[in-house]
């Protein structure tokens, strides 16, 4: 018994109609793969299920501990689903119709202070093999606000001659920021000292390849050379590659850059997004109010 009969179309559509990287299809068919266990041992099908039972498919998400987020994610593949099942006239109706998401908890993203951030950074010995490598990689995460797989993707063809480079985002949406002289110089430096060292025919034009072989840099790969480094520099607590695209937007904002130029810069689609981060820096807030409120300045 197939318990998710349009399961191919759907995948095919968020990949092509939608235009979604491999990784976002991938999380999709894994949430599917979730939802089709659930039908299965209840012995349904999604052209059976209905809105009491996604209910129940809820409550057992929560029952077996997930993440707010996680079954946020799950419920919102299951509901893109159906509606694309109705909407091409594969389903008469849709159950999932009136299912209603968790709103996910506001939790303040983890910053890094400059200072912290120059530890990490200095942290690199550009002496040993892939230290040019690292220090113009962590330059870049933190002198663009890179997600990790834009990083990991980031080749010649998204350089200009202006100072500018174009980064891929999610959905395949394309955006232009700055990169910034040191960043840019740390990455010349590394493109003409090392990278050739290490480049094979797997490297393509990508910047940041890996010691073995030359291919490019996974989001693992990435993620253990920024927490190697966050150790040596002696910082406690989670680092990790979005740590660094949360700290470049909260010291931009602390700098007085306006919030929208941020939302532009982050790649962000929605302003509330980019909102959490006026609330990250609270000590930055009084220090404000009270040198420039009139109650607040000495007599």
């Amino acid at each position: 018994m197939k318990t998710i009969s349009a399961e191919r179309l759907f995948l095919g559509w968020i990949a092509t109609e939608k235009g979604l990287a491999d990784n976002s299809v991938a999380s999709y068919q894994f949430d599917l793969n979730r939802f089709a266990a659930f039908l299965e041992d209840r012995g349904l099908t999604d052209r059976t299920v209905t809105a009491n039972d996604l209910d129940r498919f809820l409550g057992v998400l929560y029952d077996v501990g997930f993440a707010v987020s996680s079954i946020q994610r799950t419920l919102s593949t299951v509901r893109s689903y159906f509606r694309f099942c109705t909407a091409e006239n594969l389903l008469d109706s849709d159950p999932a119709e009136h299912l209603l998401v968790p709103r996910k908890p506001k939790t303040l993203p983890s910053v890094l202070s400059i200072k912290e951030i120059e530890a990490i950074l200095n942290a690199v010995d550009i002496s040993k093999r892939g230290g040019l490598r690292d220090r113009a990689l962590l330059e870049t995460l933190y002198g663009t606000g890179m997600r990790v797989s834009e990083l990991c993707d980031f080749s010649e063809s998204h350089f200009s001659d202006d100072g500018f480079i174009t980064i891929r985002g999610k959905g395949n949406k394309e955006r232009i920021v700055p990169l910034g002289d040191v960043a840019k110089e740390w990455i010349d430096r590394y493109k003409a000292e090392e990278r050739p060292s290490l480049a094979t025919s797997k490297s393509a034009d990508t910047i940041f390849i890996n010691q073995r072989g030359g291919s490019p840099l996974s989001r693992m790969g990435v993620w253990k050379i920024l927490h190697a480094y966050a150790l040596k520099a002696g910082i406690s607590g989670e680092v990790s590659p979005h740590t660094f695209r949360h700290s470049y937007a909260t010291h931009l904002l602390e700098g007085g850059a306006d919030l929208r130029i941020v939302q532009e810069l982050l790649g962000h689609s929605n302003i509330t997004t980019t909102e959490i981060y006026t609330h990250v820096d609270r000590t930055h807030l009084i220090e404000v109010h009270r040198y420039f409120h009139p109650r607040n300045r000495p007599m």
